[in-house]
């Protein structure tokens, strides 16, 4: 599978009517009703604040693959991702989506925090995090997530998330623009069989990444959590793949992000279908560096700051707040640290070679305030995305 072939499907594939990081049931409402004629698209229960949360089923084949996103509700990237494989999934005059889905099913809840996703919240309206909430199963969005595995039996199962610009891959410059995980289903981390599938596919994945984000792929710590969903179905002897989509250069809207989600699901699903995950070399896996948190949105290095009366020479980190407001979701630039930060890596730097950094009518910056631009040696520097 080519890079210029996967990027042709993107391209053939993606759902136009999906853009940005705000994404909520409105957006999808007209989507799932277009899918209505090519799947099995059922209502499966309701969300706290009464919002349906629909399940989708496309295929025969007897290898099932359960898959769900906006687990929490203000990681859309996947779900935008997701509604670009459901298209190319509904081309039934594709030889290989038909090759494909006579040998899986697939299933698929595009958005199990409706309430959250409305409001730009990772929490659900109840103020729950749901995927701490797996044993639990005090919310109904988890109580729907749980009757779906049990009903629908899968032998794979992905699970769909967004991570903050924070993240490097590893301790490096790099940033960490995909994630995965194969949770542990044990606290002893046992690398078993169930394990090992869902490191062959992440194998796979990273394979065909590496290709085009060299040294962008990161995993996360794989400590054993049983509060959390994947690493509930690990437990029950279910593979379970986390993805997690990050930052990419000045992709705020994630939208380069979500066409390596969506290569990325593409590759995972087909390498199901056709390939066999039990003979792909696991060493691979442990190879991808894990995740660090060396990241700022921006550095402004070498500042002259006024302090008191005197000054100093020091970094100033600045990290995006994301507000929701007014239906959409706002980046607001906020110091949040002033220190020495030569071991650490911003999105975005700006070299103030020792000139003196400050605000219009703040002379003395600190920790905590929001900032729309700098000023050095007097020459505007705006901080927007």
């Amino acid at each position: 599978m080519t890079i210029d072939y996967l990027k042709n499907v993107y391209k053939q594939n993606q759902e136009m009517l999906l853009f940005g990081r705000y994404i909520n049931f409105d957006h999808i409402k007209s989507l799932l009703e277009k899918h209505n004629a090519h799947y099995d698209v059922s209502v499966r229960g309701r969300s706290v604040l009464n919002e349906n949360i629909h399940f989708l089923k496309v295929g025969s084949g007897a290898k099932k693959i359960l898959m769900w996103s906006q687990m929490h509700g203000n990681e859309s990237t996947t779900t935008k991702a997701v509604f670009d494989l459901l298209n190319i999934l509904s081309k039934s005059n594709d030889d290989n989506v038909r090759r494909l889905l006579s040998e899986c099913t697939i299933g698929i809840i595009p958005m199990l925090n409706p309430d959250g996703s409305r409001v730009y919240s990772r929490l659900n309206a109840n103020q729950v995090d749901l995927n701490r909430d797996a044993q639990s199963l005090s919310q109904p969005e988890s109580r729907i997530l749980r009757k779906c595995f049990e009903d629908f039996k899968p032998d794979f199962c992905f699970n769909l998330h967004g991570q903050r610009t924070i993240f490097s891959a590893g301790a490096t410059n790099k940033p960490a623009t995909i994630s995965f995980l194969s949770p542990a289903q044990d606290e002893a981390r046992s690398v078993s069989k169930t394990r090992q599938k869902a490191m062959g596919l992440i194998v796979k994945m990273n394979q065909n990444l590496q290709s085009q984000i060299p040294g962008q792929v990161g995993i996360y710590d794989d400590a054993f959590n049983i509060n959390c969903v994947g690493d509930t179905f690990q437990a029950l002897s279910v593979p379970t793949v986390l993805f997690e989509a990050g930052h990419y250069h000045d992709d705020y809207n994630r939208e380069m992000v979500r066409e390596l989600i969506f290569q990325s699901l593409w590759v995972g699903v087909t390498e199901i279908a056709f390939g066999d995950v039990d003979k792909v070399d696991k060493s691979g896996y442990f190879e991808i560096p894990q995740n660090d948190k060396l990241f700022y949105d921006i550095i402004i290095r070498n500042a002259k700051l006024k302090r008191k009366d005197s000054h100093q020479i020091l970094d100033v980190a600045v990290q995006y707040e994301e507000v929701f407001k007014q239906d959409r979701v706002v980046f607001i630039p906020k110091i949040v640290k002033i220190s020495d930060l030569s071991g650490f890596f911003g999105h975005r730097e700006i070299d103030a070679r020792e000139q003196l950094v400050f605000v219009k009518d703040v002379l003395e910056l600190s920790e905590g305030i929001a900032i729309d631009f700098v000023l050095i040696n007097n020459k505007k520097y705006p901080l927007f995305v």
